[in-house]
């Protein structure tokens, strides 16, 4: 770019935050031109790395705030609080007679879990807080018992003399009717004027009781913590001259503005992953891998998405830590490995991770404290990675990480260093194929049908590995890695999905009452895409139901064929549902009669993408070289070129062993496979044969 043009708003800005590393893309939507930058996130305050990423990536591109007209942003805010237990203290208000529901829960035990050793977890809101009220509704939303407001008004008594700041109301069959709520919201608000009220009638207006106050009860843990957080990335903006709008990415893979994440902040539970699959998605559809397998590896969790045909599966069926969320979530599965994930030696021997050293200390190469040997200090004693970091940024103390596995793994187990940092990449390889066959192999497809897409700071080090040991198509590795989350919001429409049970059995399907359903949501997506200020050339609305066999337990969702209920499109949903649950299931229960269970109508923003240039000229590989170093493989130590990734150009071919630094991240290829440059810049890794 040639000088700023100050009176511009032509770039958007992107901001990921990660267990150890906030990342930051900003693009010249026009052009296509991108900027990266990768700052240490501050957990004590995220918004400190987040305003510092921004600044780095200006001052890396010489352009001023002004010419921002977008901020996008991945948080992982309610996410920790979730995870760690360090969301507020809250009060349940729910229906007199249903007070145990959130204790109760689900009879049953984890998967993994020791059913005879199990104890349930404790819940976000114990019983002492739970408070009820008189009121009843049927299952149609049918007044049966008047909400007695003398109840909730004594419930905000004691609310307010226990100093409760939040609170989530959670009465019986809301979804079919929600006066009841919000009369008690009202009440609270009157009563409580400084506390957060969460209502399901607004954040899961579904049936299945558990899991409706257990998605109200987290709303309302988390908003305290993040109002004030969207608020301090407020100000910091504003600081800064950037008077762009703020937007945050959902756990269902879309954005949205800062006042529906108030008001709804339990939607971004699962934030921070979805950002990188709607980034590797487009990265792979232009390259021409439709059918892929993400692998997001962090500093401290791996993230994985199975993509058929470029498109994300959706669930309902979601978890976050120990607790079920049931919201329209991208259909990530996360376990705790990543590059900070400690190694340590246990009763059955050798483990890695979910513990990790975070940010701060980090691993113990980074030389900021760290003791225990992690993932990442295993790579930087086998040669994996060159001995400089983020551009030269940060020098790895090699010698360190070796001492660390030496004296906490290797001598212990008593074998040699080498052998017991290979065995910690081993292991963490290990949990992350498991991982990557529950997505793949346990719904019946399979890996080696498709093409890895690995990114994240550490994901690139882990792809050809991962690739090998399941005889994967190939890996593609993206241009900009270490930061595709951050770029991945670039890329992202608005979104929300607004739904409402719908309990149907046949013969008695009601085309009038669906047709209604259908327009009360649509009218609901419309408000919403008007307040999100969305053009209307812009609007995109999607029909979708969920069906079930009779005496089925559970759902399937599918689109509905048009966006008209008529005889023709009631069948070619249900025959939809049956083509689903046999690709599922492998069968199709025909002659069972179909339950319609959910209709949902999904809002989207379409936003302009920008355009990605393809990579320019043609050479080889060898006038990227930068040098060479020894990587130590199951034949002992062996010379490795290193290549500096942005030198490479189009059909640049890599023999393996070979080392890729850039610096976001860095990429290793494997002896007996060979990397190439596509025309998007992405390395396409596969077995030499």
């Amino acid at each position: 770019m040639n000088g700023d043009n100050s009176s511009a708003r032509d770039l958007s800005v992107a901001v990921d935050t990660g267990g150890t590393f906030t990342d930051v893309t900003l693009v010249d939507r026009a052009s296509g031109e991108l900027w990266k930058a990768k700052v240490s996130s501050t957990p004590a305050d995220h918004s400190l790395g987040f305003i510092e990423g921004i600044r780095k990536v200006l001052a890396t591109a010489g352009v001023s705030a002004g010419r921002i007209s977008h901020v996008f942003h991945g948080t992982t805010v309610a996410t920790n609080a979730i995870l760690e237990g360090r969301g507020t203290k809250a009060a349940l208000l729910t229906t007199a007679g249903f007070r145990h529901v959130l204790e109760i829960g689900r009879h049953d035990v984890p998967r993994g879990a020791n059913m005879y050793h199990w104890v349930k977890t404790k819940r976000p809101v114990p019983p002492h807080l739970i408070f009820e009220a008189r009121e009843r509704l049927d299952h149609t939303g049918l007044v049966l018992r008047p909400l007695a407001d003398e109840d909730v008004r004594d419930a905000a008594a004691r609310i307010r003399d226990l100093g409760i700041q939040a609170v989530a109301i959670c009465f019986l069959h809301a979804y079919a009717n929600p006066g009841h709520e919000q009369r008690a919201a009202a009440i609270l608000r009157e009563e409580l004027p400084d506390v957060f009220v969460s209502l399901s009638c607004e954040v899961l207006p579904t049936f299945r009781e558990f899991e409706r106050t257990m998605a109200t009860v987290l709303n309302a843990y988390v908003m305290p913590a993040v109002v004030s957080y969207t608020a301090r990335l407020e100000r910091r903006l504003a600081d800064e001259g950037i008077v762009a709008p703020l937007l945050l990415m959902k756990s269902s893979g879309g954005v949205t503005g800062v006042e529906t994440v108030r008001a709804q902040p339990i939607q971004t539970a699962l934030s921070g992953p979805a950002g990188g699959v709607v980034g590797a998605g487009l990265i792979a559809q232009l390259a021409g891998h439709p059918d892929i397998i993400t692998l997001d590896i962090g500093g401290t969790s791996a993230d994985i998405c199975l993509m058929a045909g470029a498109t994300a599966a959706m669930t309902t069926d979601g978890r976050i830590g120990d607790w079920p969320l049931q919201l329209p979530i991208l259909d990530i599965s996360t376990i705790g490995a990543g590059g900070g994930s400690i190694a340590r030696i246990g009763p059955g021997g050798l483990t890695v991770g979910p513990i990790s050293s975070g940010a701060s200390p980090g691993p113990v190469c980074y030389g900021r404290g760290g003791r225990e040997p992690t993932v990442t200090d295993a790579h930087a004693v086998l040669g994996h990675l060159t001995p400089y970091l983020l551009g030269g940024e940060l020098q790895l103390d090699v010698q360190a990480g070796r001492a660390a596995i030496d004296q906490y793994i290797a001598k212990p187990l008593g074998v040699g260093v080498e052998q017991a940092a290979r065995g910690i990449i081993d292991i963490a390889n290990s949990n992350m194929v498991g991982a990557i066959r529950v997505v793949s192999v346990e719904r019946g497809y399979d890996p080696a049908r498709f093409s890895l897409v690995p990114f994240g700071g550490a994901g690139p080090l882990h792809g050809s590995f991962i690739g090998r040991l399941l005889s994967m198509k190939s890996i593609v590795v993206p241009l900009t890695p270490g930061v595709l989350s951050s770029f991945g919001l670039l890329v992202s429409d608005l979104k929300s999905d607004f739904s409402r049970t719908s309990l149907q059995r046949p013969p008695d399907y009601n085309l009038e009452s669906i047709a209604a359903t259908f327009a009360e949501l649509e009218t609901a997506a419309a408000q919403w895409l008007r307040k999100e200020d969305v053009p209307q050339e812009s609007w995109g609305l999607r029909w979708m139901a969920s069906w079930r066999y009779e005496h089925q337990g559970f759902e399937l969702t599918v689109d509905w064929p048009a966006r008209s209920v008529n005889a023709q499109t009631l069948e070619g949903a249900i025959a939809a549902f049956h083509r689903e649950h046999e690709r599922l299931y492998t069968f199709a229960q025909t002659d069972t009669p179909v339950e319609l269970v959910q209709l949902r109508v999904q809002a989207i923003g379409s936003m302009v993408k920008p355009s990605l240039p393809k990579v320019a000229g043609n050479g080889s590989a060898a006038q990227a070289q930068v040098g060479e170093q020894q990587v130590w493989t199951n034949d002992g130590w062996t010379r490795s070129p290193v290549y500096e990734r942005d030198a490479l150009c189009l059909g640049a071919v890599m023999n393996g062993p070979a080392i890729v630094q850039q610096l976001d991240a860095t990429t290793y290829i494997l002896p007996g496979q060979q990397g190439s440059v596509d025309a998007y810049g992405n390395i396409v890794i596969v077995e030499r044969h």
